[in-house]
């Protein structure tokens, strides 16, 4: 089986480079990893300790960031190495100020893996939710470097978990650890005999719980509320705007509403913008403007809407209209905002229990997308109440980068 998966391996890494020619995220995808070893053989010297945190993408490196800041601070003297596999990860986070080194994790195949370590040589390793590269993990287990999952969740329809899944589950084997998100992860791999688990939750609390200690203040966000109740749309997808756009366009009121697509081209952009029929500002037109004038906003950068979520009234995130995925609603919690959503949740844990608790309100269509905003922005207490559950559930769920931080010094001192 490992044979027949390098094959395929091999097979698709010459697909990809055809696919280059004509999609410019694969391009991103092949000539990030052209480089990779060059630069790890110019940071990191023989003589160099270091710890190996991978991310498949933006969601993972931010998941994994409590924990990476806590093990720096444990291991000052070590060198902190940073993989992405996703372009749309390394792009955004390659200039992060966390990690020594960052760069694409070369392809899954025996030579990448064994040179790839071979240069890093860490002392220890963190995968970050999921991505089990058999090549890279056995190759960790033959040279004895502890190997960590850390927020892992594993679900029934994995292959693991199927009569054909004795390849995937070997790759499982060479993990010292588990540190799942749930009692149903730990459940699962209990029944393929794995005992090294520990349930631990989901750092992302504690990633976003940090949130609250930082300055979240901008400037042109203050001038643009002006202390009107306001409505940040987060990481908006066209089926989610639709819906959206016709609220505001048929909205008779003050409120103000802020957009921050998930995707800013600008051909996209302006199409929104041509889209809305209030007085609406691109926040790359912002300078030298009045913008307590504007009801509408589009944010066309990233990076920021964390901050964004600090003012939010009522917070709209996107995704759960379309197939693409359920964006960060942990995000607009932590800061006590109600959260609307659209109905495609369920493979999101912390969705499913917010909107079991109250906190989050799931819309299937227009109608109750204009009945759920009518009630959050005429009811106050209605706010208040659903903010405060939200709040209270990110608090309740902190403490996992804890408890996994515990585990590996008591193995490292041990």
């Amino acid at each position: 089986m490992l044979f027949l998966y390098n094959l395929l391996l091999l097979l698709a890494s010459q697909i990809v480079k055809l696919l280059a020619f004509f999609s410019p995220k694969i391009k991103l995808f092949v000539d990030g990893r052209k480089t990779v070893f060059q630069t790890l053989t110019d940071k990191i010297k023989k003589e160099d300790k270091t710890i190996w945190f991978h991310a498949a993408s933006l969601g993972e490196f931010e998941q994994g960031l409590p924990v990476i800041e806590k093990i720096k601070t444990q291991f000052p003297n070590h060198k902190i190495v940073v993989t992405f596999f996703s372009p749309s990860g390394y792009e955004v986070r390659k200039n992060n100020a966390i990690a020594d080194v960052t760069v694409y994790l070369p392809l899954d195949t025996k030579s990448n893996a064994k040179r790839f370590i071979e240069i890093l040589n860490p002392e220890m390793v963190f995968f970050i939710k999921y991505e089990y590269w058999p090549n890279y993990l056995n190759e960790l287990k033959i040279r004895n470097i502890k190997t960590y999952l850390i927020s892992g969740i594993f679900r029934e329809n994995q292959a693991f978990f199927k009569w054909y899944g004795g390849f995937y589950k070997k790759a499982l084997e060479t993990f010292d650890y588990f540190f799942v998100q749930n009692e149903n992860s730990k459940t699962l791999l209990h029944k393929l005999s794995f005992n090294n688990v520990k349930i631990s939750g989901d750092t992302r609390f504690d990633r976003v719980v940090s949130i609250l200690e930082r300055n979240n203040s901008l400037d042109f966000i203050e001038q643009f509320k002006n202390n009107t109740t306001t409505i940040v749309i987060g990481s908006s997808w066209p089926k989610d705007e639709n819906y959206l756009v016709n609220y505001i366009n048929n909205y008779v009121g003050n409120t103000k509403f802020i957009f921050a697509p998930h995707n800013i081209k600008t051909e996209q952009i302006q199409e929104l913008k041509n889209s809305i029929s209030k007085k609406t500002i691109l926040f790359s037109e912002k300078e030298n403007q009045k913008l307590e004038d504007f009801q509408v906003m589009i944010v066309d950068t990233i990076g920021i809407l964390t901050k964004i979520y600090s003012y939010a009234d009522i917070a709209y995130v996107g995704g759960g209209f379309g197939t693409a995925g359920l964006h960060n609603i942990l995000e607009p919690a932590t800061f006590g905002t109600p959260i609307v959503i659209g109905p495609n949740y369920s493979n999101f844990a912390e969705a499913i229990a917010l909107v079991n608790l109250g906190g989050c309100i799931s819309v299937t269509n227009q109608k109750e997308l204009n009945d759920t905003f009518d009630l959050l922005l005429q009811n106050e207490d209605e706010r208040y109440e659903k903010g405060h559950i939200c709040s209270t559930f990110v608090q309740m769920n902190k403490g996992a980068t804890s408890i996994i931080l515990n585990h590996v010094l008591n193995e490292t001192l041990n």
